[in-house]
């Protein structure tokens, strides 16, 4: 049985009496345990409200988000709630933001054992928080400083121990690299797995990057305009991807060999006209695409 079963899943917000933005429409997958699902698509295609959904940051309007053998969708008891916080965590894009500037390190990383109440004394808790900087190659001396004293991807390193300090099953990484430099981004993918062979943890990987994407992931979903195009396995879409905005995704990816990248073609998705809502995948897979 998978881990995280998504069925369906509607995210519409309501702006006015007139005007709804919907946001992902109709939305399925599955993440089993200690596997990576790339999540990937343009700006605004919904990639962070899927994930924000299924970690229940919104309510979602429609659909089934199954996890852990138990319904997470709709009404939620109080059982079900700390079970869900305390398996699935998420990792923002900025970590700037998302690491509060007036609490300790230690404190930020600890705030889920204090809540759920995982340690026995002082003593242990320490030790939890010693222990999992040194995972993600923090010195335990730095939960004694501020996220402000550290570097971009020093940070985020903290936001990764923070959702690890839970020992959680599913990890839902939100764009985590995006901001950080290129040899910092290979730092901490390497790092996630290294982590995921160890633990057996599950990532939601949420990304722009198809090279990394690539390489981290075991399956692929693409994203657009809220619909889930195409999904399957990475080897799968990287060598024979059957949607048309797959295709032309792939084609923007520069080549490290300059001559394979002098003939590289650039596919433009022409996608004005396209209703996924009232369209077959047929009609789908036969829309139009410019060659440049």
């Amino acid at each position: 049985m998978a881990l995280l079963q998504v069925k369906n899943l509607r995210q519409h917000f309501k702006i006015s009496r007139s005007f709804t933005v919907k946001a992902v429409n109709g939305v399925s997958f599955e993440i089993n345990e200690g596997e990576t699902y790339g999540l990937v698509g343009e700006s605004g295609s919904g990639k962070t409200t899927i994930g924000r959904s299924v970690i229940r940051l919104y309510d979602p309007t429609d659909g089934e988000i199954i996890f852990n053998g138990r319904k997470i969708s709709g009404n939620l008891s109080d059982k079900t709630r700390r079970m869900l916080r305390k398996n699935m965590q998420m990792i923002f894009q900025d970590p700037m933001s998302s690491l509060n500037p007036r609490k300790k390190v230690g404190d930020i990383i600890a705030e889920g054992l204090d809540i759920h109440k995982l340690y026995s004394n002082l003593k242990e808790r320490n030790e939890i928080i010693s222990t999992i900087l040194k995972k993600v190659g923090l010195s335990p001396a730095h939960a004694e400083r501020y996220p402000q004293q550290f570097s971009g991807g020093q940070r985020q390193r903290v936001g990764i121990a923070r959702a690890l300090v839970m020992s959680p099953k599913l990890i839902i990484a939100d764009e985590c690299i995006s901001a950080l430099d290129v040899s910092i981004q290979a730092q901490v993918v390497n790092l996630m797995k290294d982590i995921q062979d160890e633990t057996n943890c599950a990532y939601l990987f949420i990304a722009h990057d198809l090279s990394m994407v690539k390489y981290i992931s075991d399956k692929i979903g693409v994203l657009h305009k809220g619909y889930l195009v195409e999904t399957g396995l990475t080897q799968e879409i990287f060598s024979n991807p059957a949607h048309p905005y797959t295709q032309s995704l792939l084609s923007a990816v520069p080549q490290p060999n300059p001559r394979v990248e002098k003939q590289r073609k650039l596919l433009t998705y022409n996608a004005e006209n396209v209703n996924y809502e009232n369209s077959t995948m047929q009609q789908l897979s036969e829309t139009h695409f410019v060659l440049k």
